[in-house]
């Protein structure tokens, strides 16, 4: 009747119609996206399981850049990656828009359907975020190719790359599927801020070591070191409280200052086991070919600011020991996140804000490959001494022979000793003709070469006791205090209680 009341039979039927219908149409797109992710994932199977190739890529160069800056031009880098499974970080080219890289990346057992996708940046040292240039991507089919640079809102006006890929069927499918296989890069970073935060004057002791390594899958497997539940320090930085918060928030930070890529930056691939010795050599910040760029292209400013940097190395390149191996003993991890080798010397001054110097280097992450400490020390070739304290000055480094001792000594992931087996067979393969010898912290022999290399470094080489470990000494600053966490690590370091 018209005016008159609805009938509550005929709503409650209708409203259950409605809701059975859209109960129907959740249902069904559960359904679809559960068929989606299935597809995906045997898709992603069906992938992995398929023919494989050993990829070799060599990234030539990139012209018709846009000049992003106000003042000068870009300085430019890329970060390429094998679907999102594997990626590689170049140089960076100071003020360039046609920078030539020539640089080569190798990975071995990648679907022959992978996709190559690049993204080419503008570093900016003034800004926490660097400029986005743009992107490309292309297959891994062989072949010399020449690449339009696509921007944002797809503009493709931001220039041309050129590389060339080369490819080989992968002999050992057994292997992992995107092993990353050389060359061994490595990048020296070193931060004046760091110093001038610190009141630090010696450059080599912020400075920081990062090594991409190859077959890291292939020795460790599965195998990971998980943060140390039982440590107190780790427990600080891992906790759940807010005091782990702020320790977590400022050893990002201070990760990513000491970390950070720049124009200025050592850079160099590693070919035999004299290159990775040469890094050792104590002197000077910047010697010929480490730098990657030349002075003679760099700006009036530029050229002061790195004689600057220069300045605070120790010992200068008129030194006597500028270029022999330095006795210093180094902290490192090997990363679960990226296969690097990252590491300092352990007496970093810097490392005395921080609950962990391996947290520190880790960045944080929950678990590492390995780590622990690392030292070079000399043996007469006829083997009838060995050790820093049958050493003297009046030897050249080339009399004699050197061996990298490397251990487990880190609390905060403390690394399983079965495993040292597995560190050194790595070691071994990245840098053939290098004399690796694994033991544990607990070795007599250890403990014993580690003291006779600190000993030299103060007896023969001027370093000074506040140098071989951190500590708080007069005239330091806390790192901590401007990256905004204050008070709480050194209480922790000292075997404080964090409170719950």
């Amino acid at each position: 009747m018209p005016g008159g009341s609805t009938n509550p039979i005929s709503m409650t039927g209708f409203v259950e119609k409605v809701s059975g219908t859209v109960h129907k149409a959740k249902a069904h797109m559960h359904e679809n996206a559960h068929d989606l992710a299935q597809v995906t994932k045997q898709r992603e199977k069906d992938k992995l399981n398929g023919p494989c190739v050993d990829v070799t890529i060599q990234f030539i160069n990139a012209s018709g850049l846009p000049k992003l800056d106000v003042v000068g031009a870009s300085d430019p880098y890329f970060v390429a990656k094998l679907d999102d499974r594997v990626s590689m970080v170049s140089t960076v080219k100071t003020r360039s828009l046609t920078p030539e890289w020539n640089e080569t990346w190798q990975v071995k057992n990648v679907p022959t359907t992978s996709e190559l996708r690049v993204e080419i940046l503008d570093k900016d040292t003034d800004t926490p975020h660097d400029d986005y240039i743009g992107k490309f991507k292309t297959t891994i089919e062989a072949g010399e190719k020449e690449l339009d640079i696509q921007g944002p809102l797809f503009r493709k006006d931001r220039g041309t790359f050129r590389l060339r890929i080369e490819t080989k069927p992968s002999t050992d499918p057994a292997e992992p599927k995107y092993l990353f296989d050389g060359p061994i890069r490595y990048s020296r970073h070193f931060s004046p801020l760091v110093g001038k935060l610190t009141n630090i004057d010696d450059a080599r002791l912020y400075s920081t070591w990062k090594m991409y390594l190859v077959d890291v899958p292939v020795y460790f497997k599965d195998v990971y070191q998980h943060w140390n539940v039982d440590y107190k320090a780790a427990q600080s930085i891992f906790g759940s409280g807010p005091t782990s918060l702020a320790i977590r928030a400022g050893i990002h930070a201070g990760h990513k200052m000491l970390y950070a890529r720049s124009t200025s930056n050592g850079f160099g691939v590693i070919q035999s086991a004299e290159d990775i010795m040469k890094l050792f050599e104590g002197g000077s910040l910047d010697p010929k070919g480490i730098l990657g760029s030349d002075r003679e292209d760099l700006s009036q400013e530029e050229q002061s600011k790195l004689e600057e940097v220069d300045a605070l190395a120790a010992p200068t390149d008129e030194s006597p020991f500028a270029h022999r191996i330095k006795p210093a003993v180094y902290t490192y991890i090997i990363s679960a996140q990226d296969d690097s080798l990252r590491f300092s010397e352990t007496g970093a001054a810097f490392f005395v804000d921080f609950a962990s110097k391996h947290a520190l280097h880790a960045d944080c992450a929950e678990q590492v490959r390995y780590s622990g400490e690392f030292h070079l020390r000399p043996r007469a070739k006829d083997n009838s001494w060995c050790g820093w304290q049958d050493f003297n000055d009046s030897m050249p480094d080339t009399s004699v022979d050197w061996e990298v001792l490397i251990d487990n000594n880190s609390g905060t992931y403390s690394p399983d000793k079965a495993m040292l087996p597995t560190l050194k067979g790595l070691i071994d393969c990245n840098f053939p003709g290098l004399d690796v010898l694994a033991l544990d912290r607990e070795d007599e022999g250890l403990k014993k070469s580690v003291d006779a290399c600190r000993d030299y470094a103060l007896n023969y080489r001027g370093v000074k006791a506040e140098h071989l470990q951190p500590h708080q000494q007069e005239g330091h600053k806390s790192l901590l205090k401007p990256l905004g966490v204050v008070g709480k690590v050194a209480h922790l370091q000292r075997g404080g209680v964090e409170p719950s």
